[in-house]
């Protein structure tokens, strides 16, 4: 696949803002052009962005609702109510569950957590969930991760008794839920200054809110921020504003004194001992974590999570990890099935969508289907199975900047349901309704998805030399992270590199180790997947590598190296 390469542009001011930055903080101009690009001015800005602080995250009570949700809190805890914390079954929600229950714990015994079951239930707030409620004693739900479209479900909720506090991240619809409270930063009349919360992180601003009314040291509120780090990870919220601030928290904590539940978690994914950075939350604990709910139930996530019991959480983790390994299974075979489908059709190649559809696929899969067609058919992509009756329901993945809710939300009349944000989404539909579903989706995308956004683009923070490449750099790189979403990782574009003496493709062919000099400097590296290109390299021939640096150890000494995710021939 072809990937377009787009090296930033400072503007006039950020240019000369990158100039003072470079000088008054003694870096090289490289550095400095990175700080501006992440909108820093000032020395003073630069101090405190690299060094992030607890004391700059937003007043909860800037929170629609907040006021109300905190009352309604405070005196179901005093008149001794019984509480149902409940959440979706996916990473965010069982994360923001296992954090709300963590906390109530220590002022109410009156809890039990609810997670509903995707297949019987589904996305959301359920009919089975608010009668569980009903029957369990609860007058109170806390609703995380979801409720912000339950509508009807919470005027059912209202006619038992059962009061609702929705904390929601995803878009609002038209009516907003007639509940106790509803906290959602996306609401048109919520003056929040920071809007990309995930669901786990609106919970935790009502607990945040709960401290500050009680008095209670708001250490106790920030031990639970491993929990939020993992949502933030996971759910590909953009890590800038109070994310960033969170996760670097919830990370430094997660290394300092991680739960029990987590240091098992830890354990089983083969990296406990070492530092844990937000690509292991993404690649390493949220897949495991989100395998419960795909497989079997969120439920038995949110009970490792919370347990104090460190014989219990190794076998919890166990179970869990075992859940992963069937979800790598039923992903591999649904991703192999709908790319042939794919290859059968004849029109596949010329179109602006992907839509696939078989009864036979996993539910707790498509989501991860749908974001492994994205890389080998560049496009908006819904990966849909069989649910209830004639209904059948999935998930849709965006590339680039394409907003797909509001793709989807131009078929909503052919829709059941659906919910979501700009990058990925969840929907289902009576099945006789496919095909039209299937036109008007692929005539809306033609009509609005820009060339841009049709194709893979690698965004490059500067042309540099090797030499560049140094500690001091790496060191700076170091205090902008976490990485991910909106604070991606530095890449540069190195040109006319050619072999050193020992560039060569390994692992079978499949990946290409560097040894590339500019004839002043040489540096390792790595190219996943680009093993191919070796012979061209040993044959003399310069290559352009746009990479990222990392550290290497290998037998004891630590290095810098390139990773390279693209190598182009030089011209």
């Amino acid at each position: 696949m072809n990937i377009n390469w787009h090296i930033k542009q400072l503007t006039p001011e950020e240019q000369a803002a990158a100039e003072r930055l470079s000088k008054e903080l003694d870096v090289s101009p490289v550095a400095g052009r990175i700080l501006a690009g992440r909108g820093l001015r000032t020395a003073a800005e630069a101090r405190a962005y690299i060094r992030p602080s607890l004391d700059s995250l937003h007043d909860p009570f800037l929170m629609r609702d907040m006021g109300a949700a905190v009352d309604r809190l405070c005196a179901a805890i005093d008149n001794h109510e019984r509480i149902m914390v409940y959440g979706d079954y996916d990473v965010d929600g069982t994360t923001a569950v296992a954090l709300m229950y963590s906390f109530l714990r220590t002022q109410t015994d009156n809890l039990i957590y609810y997670i509903p079951d995707r297949y019987t239930e589904g996305y959301g707030i359920s009919t089975k969930g608010i009668d569980t409620a009903k029957e369990s004693g609860c007058s109170l739900v806390i609703a995380l991760d979801c409720g912000i479209k339950a509508v009807d479900k919470i005027e059912y909720a209202n006619s038992l008794g059962v009061d609702f506090i929705v904390c929601d991240h995803h878009t609002p619809g038209e009516t907003i839920p007639s509940a106790v409270a509803v906290l959602n930063m996306k609401r048109a009349d919520c003056l929040y200054p920071f809007k990309e919360l995930s669901g786990c992180g609106v919970g935790f601003k009502l607990v945040q809110a709960y401290a500050l009314r009680r008095g209670i040291d708001m250490q106790e509120v920030y031990r639970l921020l491993p929990l939020l780090a993992m949502s933030i990870a996971s759910d590909i919220v953009p890590l800038t504003g109070e994310n960033r601030i969170l996760a670097f928290f919830g990370l430094r904590a997660m290394n300092a004194f991680p739960s029990v539940g987590l240091s098992a978690i830890m354990q089983v994914a083969g990296i406990e001992g070492k530092t844990i950075t937000i690509s292991d939350l993404v690649y390493k604990i949220g897949p495991r974590i989100n395998a419960a709910g795909r497989i079997k139930s969120g439920a038995e996530a949110v009970r490792l999570l919370i347990t104090d019991n460190a014989e219990a959480a190794l076998r919890f983790a166990k179970e869990i990890d075992s859940y992963n390994q069937d979800r790598r299974d039923y992903d591999s075979r649904t991703t192999d099935e709908a790319l042939e489908q794919l290859e059968k059709d004849p029109m596949n190649s010329t179109k602006f969508t992907t839509v696939v559809y078989s009864p036979e696929w996993h539910k707790g899969v498509v989501g991860i289907a749908a974001s492994r067609l994205t890389e080998t058919w560049y496009r908006p992509t819904i990966v849909l199975t069989a649910g209830e009756d004639d209904i059948i329901s999935g998930s849709a993945r965006s590339v680039s900047d394409f907003d797909i809710y509001t793709a989807i939300d131009s078929c909503r009349d052919l829709l059941t349901n659906f919910g979501g944000h700009k990058f990925a989404a969840g929907l289902s539909m009576h099945k006789a309704d496919l095909p039209e579903f299937q036109r008007r989706f692929e005539e809306y995308v033609a009509a609005h998805i820009t060339p841009e956004q049709q194709v893979p683009t690698l965004d490059i923070e500067a042309e540099v030399e090797l030499s560049d490449m140094n500690w001091k750099m790496y060191k700076i790189l170091q205090c902008l992270e976490p990485f991910g979403p909106c604070n991606e990782r530095p890449l540069f574009l190195c040109r006319h590199l050619i072999n050193n003496r020992n560039s060569r493709a390994v692992s079978d062919g499949r990946h290409l180790h560097l040894d590339v000099t500019d004839t002043v400097v040489a540096m390792d590296g790595i190219a996943f997947g680009q093993g191919d290109k070796a012979t061209h390299l040993q044959n003399g021939n310069a290559i352009d590598i746009c990479f990222y640096l990392e550290e290497n150890t290998y037998r004891g000494r630590t290095t810098l190296q390139m990773n390279a995710q693209d190598i182009k021939w030089s011209e």
